[in-house]
């Protein structure tokens, strides 16, 4: 799922004598793969993840490791197992999230399976370590959505944070990581940008896979970016571990008027960011999801009752393996012209 790979590589490299194996990043053949053994119903993400195992498999993993959600994404792991012994491969299946939660002797005794001499104290060391890392890299991302549209250098943005994540990669201490973090924000500050004082400005709201992995929302954000807009996204995977609760139970504070229960997943969440788009006098919201998300898919009107409430405009998408690239881009430019003209 987009750059995560890295500090997930990084901390089983560390705490682990095994062989880490990089998934490869998913393609157009992962796709076809995950679509012939998936149910035809199931949410999109579910075909992705399974044709990234398969893939893993035959590259030689013998354990895969899952984190499940609080949705139906919990459920995974069970299902692609029972898809992968029935297609004759051997190997162990590691969930570390169940039922939505995170049960911190569950995974010590995973991680022992994996590792009988595993240290613990190393393991909390380099997991410090990682979880400082994903913090770094959401910050950094986050400023590159408001700026990488009005970059003056093409992929002058893109080229550093790849510099900065190759260099990521082989700290040995939270102190060197900081160094490095706060050398490379003060670089990404450095580089030349024509932004304008008043641009225009969209949230990107919805699923958290199809949110997160690039290749599953055909690029949405680059796109977007491309036609100079300043783009503000809430989820990533340090908002997943530490502030989701505390989110969903703000967003039933907040929108009482909206909804009375939590609505699973970040549905909840995305009927409060919507809330707060609006108030903040973003241009547009998109909302984009995996067909068949029933959380998302049970938002949608009350967004729609939002979006209508604050004057908002508010667009749909909904990715599978079918969508067309195309019509995505074809829609994108329209909702861009029709903000653009709203503006003027």
């Amino acid at each position: 799922m987009a750059n995560y790979y890295i500090p997930a590589r990084y901390l089983m490299e560390k705490i682990v004598d095994a062989e880490i194996i990089e998934s490869p990043f998913i393609t157009s053949k992962t796709i076809e793969i995950g679509n012939k053994y998936s149910p035809e119903f199931v949410c999109t993400p579910f075909k992705y993840t399974l044709g990234t195992l398969i893939e893993s498999l035959d590259m030689g993993a013998n354990v895969l490791i899952q984190f499940g959600g609080g949705c139906r994404y919990g459920y995974y792991s069970e299902l692609q197992k029972q898809i992968l012994k029935d297609l004759g491969y051997k190997f162990e299946l590691y969930n570390l999230v169940t039922a939505g939660k995170t049960d911190i002797k569950r995974i010590y005794k995973i991680i022992k399976k994996i590792d009988r001499k595993f240290n613990t104290f190393k393991g909390l060391y380099y997991i410090f370590i990682t979880y400082k890392m994903v913090k770094y890299m959401d910050k950094i991302d986050d400023y590159i959505r408001q700026n990488i549209g009005f970059e003056v250098e093409k992929n002058s943005f893109t080229n550093l944070l790849n510099e900065m994540l190759k260099k990521f990669k082989s700290v040995n201490n939270p102190i060197s990581l900081s160094i490095l973090y706060h050398k490379y924000f003060k670089k990404f500050k450095k580089l030349k940008t024509n932004k304008p004082k008043n641009c225009l400005k969209v949230g990107v709201i919805g699923e958290l896979y199809t949110l997160q992995e690039p290749f599953s929302n055909y690029y949405l954000e680059k796109e977007l970016a491309s036609f100079n807009i300043e783009i503000k996204r809430f989820t990533n995977v340090n908002y997943l571990l530490f502030s989701n609760k505390k989110t969903t139970n703000k967003a039933l504070k907040k929108t009482k008027k909206y909804m009375k229960y939590k609505m699973g997943a970040d549905a909840s969440s995305n009927v409060y960011w919507t809330k707060y788009l609006a108030e903040n006098k973003y241009d547009g919201i998109i909302h984009i999801k995996s067909s068949f998300c029933t959380p998302e898919i049970g938002v949608m009107p009350i967004l729609d009752k939002v979006a209508n409430d604050y004057n908002i405009p508010i667009i749909y998408f909904s990715f599978d393996a079918n969508t067309s690239e195309v019509g995505i881009k074809t829609r994108i430019e329209a909702f861009y012209d029709m903000i653009e003209m709203r503006r003027k």
